[in-house]
């Protein structure tokens, strides 16, 4: 399988992000980490003009749902707004129009690749290059998302560098 990481599918011949390009978050109810980290990343990518599409999907969406209060608050603290962000159940159609699928523990990948083993090369942990997880905040507290939140960050500028050349 390409990894679309190492083979450096990320710019147009002429040095720019190639909007075509797009990228997939994925953790587990799609309200907390995933929504998280499409925003930071769609954002991060917006700096250098239109970015390639980025969005987020669950592995057990809790369907229709907003995202979580304090996911809400913290971004809003960043100036990003996802208040009408609403999860979705992540399916093989969804992972197979997405170049790059981002996932939060190793364990997603491994669920991510077994629902479409094809798109094996383009599941990646968010914090595969600091070889760390991003534990589930889910119901625990501000000091939980916020360390979340810290690792996304990490995970989604490590990402953007590698794979979009994005400081």
């Amino acid at each position: 399988m390409i990894d679309v990481i190492e083979a450096g599918l990320h710019q147009s011949p002429r040095g720019r992000l190639d909007t075509s390009f797009s990228a997939l978050v994925v953790c587990t109810g799609n309200i907390c980490r995933s929504p998280m980290a499409a925003a930071l990343l769609a954002q991060r990518l917006s700096r250098c003009g239109p970015g390639p599409r980025v969005e987020s999907a669950g592995l057990a969406a809790l369907v229709g749902e907003p995202a979580d209060p304090l996911a809400i608050a913290l971004l809003g603290e960043r100036n990003l707004d996802l208040t009408g962000h609403r999860a979705r159940q992540l399916t093989p159609t969804l992972v197979s129009a997405f170049d790059l699928i981002l996932v939060m523990e190793q364990r997603q990948q491994r669920d991510v690749e077994r629902i479409l083993p094809v798109a094996r090369g383009r599941v990646h942990r968010v914090g595969r290059f600091g070889g760390f997880d991003v534990p589930d905040p889910y119901r625990k507290g501000r000091a939980a998302f916020e360390m979340s939140l810290a690792l996304i960050e990490r995970g989604i500028t490590e990402v953007a560098r590698a794979v979009w050349r994005v400081e």
